[in-house]
């Protein structure tokens, strides 16, 4: 599982390691001019900031970690996803966003934050 769609908190606080005095305005910008040229594309999170990724990517899904806030890739589909597309309907895009704990995370948590307008897997 790779760890590579950032928000631009995460993009300052990576890159100021390497150059000292970095502000958040110069990330702004060039997330901004990144994007208009179309090498990166947002990715959307309900109830987060954008994250960003490079563009040309395989298809892939996301995991987003309820504790630390990190978002990995999945690589790959959900290959039963079709068949609950009733016959009529004509599908362009799907976005897949799987919510729980990153392995670093999960080691003694068993709490269950709800999350807005979903239901826990065990009210289901």
């Amino acid at each position: 599982m790779c760890r590579a769609s950032l928000a631009a908190d995460e993009v300052l606080q990576l890159t100021q390691q390497k150059i000292a005095g970095l502000g958040m305005a110069m990330v702004y910008r060039t997330i901004k001019a990144l994007t208009d040229e179309g090498r990166l594309v947002p990715v959307e999170v309900p109830g987060a900031p954008p994250r960003y990724e490079v563009r040309g990517k395989a298809h892939h899904h996301h995991f987003h970690c309820l504790k630390c806030g990190k978002l990995f890739e999945l690589e790959g589909c959900l290959e039963r996803l079709g068949k609950l597309i009733p016959p009529s309907f004509r599908v362009v895009d799907h976005v897949v966003l799987i919510y729980g704990y990153c392995a670093g995370c999960d080691r003694g948590s068993k709490a269950q934050p709800k999350i807005a307008g979903r239901r826990s897997a065990s009210s289901a």
